[in-house]
């Protein structure tokens, strides 16, 4: 229903993003574009533990503010950014995940779906106050209001949590747009229908875009497949976490 697109995502071998531009007429598009490319550069020097990644995304803010200077008519753009990230903890690679804002992650497993990020919304914290109900916050006007985003003249903390890999695993990074359409028994639901991660993230839009579309809907599915080596004369390279 909207006719720009402030969503951007990145997809590199070890970063899985999502950003949902705010601003409208000052250039979301612009912010989330700056803080997935610059998402972009983790890991192209090397090992990324997960104290850079934190720092990374304060620097994005940072950027951001720089963009909006040199631009006035973008002054006042933000954006949320969400997802994964290849690191190495304690010697052994692991997961980080890392949000600022309402966009999310969750990961499938097991046959069942678990919200991994914290919703930096308004409604989410009146909800945790038991001044609003799950289903009361999923229609109150205010639920678009975000607490911290980047582009922020104070630079917002992101939430970083970390993990070991464990094969098997799938998660969903999306926008809000996804989640503000569909539950999370419609999300899984979605999960398991589908074995390709392109195709469950095509399945996702869809289905968002069916049930209203009323905002950009960016949804982003990672699969943790089982390291294969293969017969001597098979010239195919090993998969890896994709």
């Amino acid at each position: 229903m909207r006719a720009a697109n402030e969503d951007n995502y990145v997809v590199t071998s070890s970063v899985f993003a999502v950003a949902d531009g705010m601003g409208g007429h000052a250039a979301g598009d612009v912010a989330s574009g700056l803080a997935v490319a610059g998402l972009a550069q983790l890991g192209l020097a090397g090992v990324v533990r997960p104290e850079e990644v934190r720092r990374h995304i304060v620097r994005l803010n940072g950027d951001i503010l720089a963009a909006a200077a040199r631009n006035p008519e973008q002054w006042g753009m933000g954006t949320t950014v969400t997802g994964l990230c290849l690191v190495d903890f304690a010697g052994s690679p692991h997961w980080v995940v890392f949000n600022v804002g309402d966009s999310r992650v969750y990961r499938y497993a097991g046959g069942s779906m678990e919200q991994l990020t914290v919703d930096h919304s308004e409604v989410n914290e009146l909800v945790a106050a038991g001044k609003l109900s799950p289903a009361e916050a999923a229609t109150d006007p205010r639920r678009n209001v975000v607490t911290r985003a980047l582009g922020s003249p104070t630079a917002p903390e992101p939430d970083i949590f970390v993990f070991p890999l464990a094969e098997g695993d799938r998660f969903l990074v999306c926008s809000d747009g996804l989640t503000g359409e569909l539950d999370d028994g419609a999300l899984a639901s979605v999960l398991a229908s589908w074995d390709d991660p392109r195709d469950a993230a095509a399945s996702l839009v869809r289905a968002a875009v069916v049930a209203g579309g009323r905002d950009n809907v960016t949804a982003v599915v990672v699969d943790h497949v089982p390291a294969h080596t293969p017969p001597a004369d098979d010239e195919t390279a090993p998969r890896k976490v994709s």
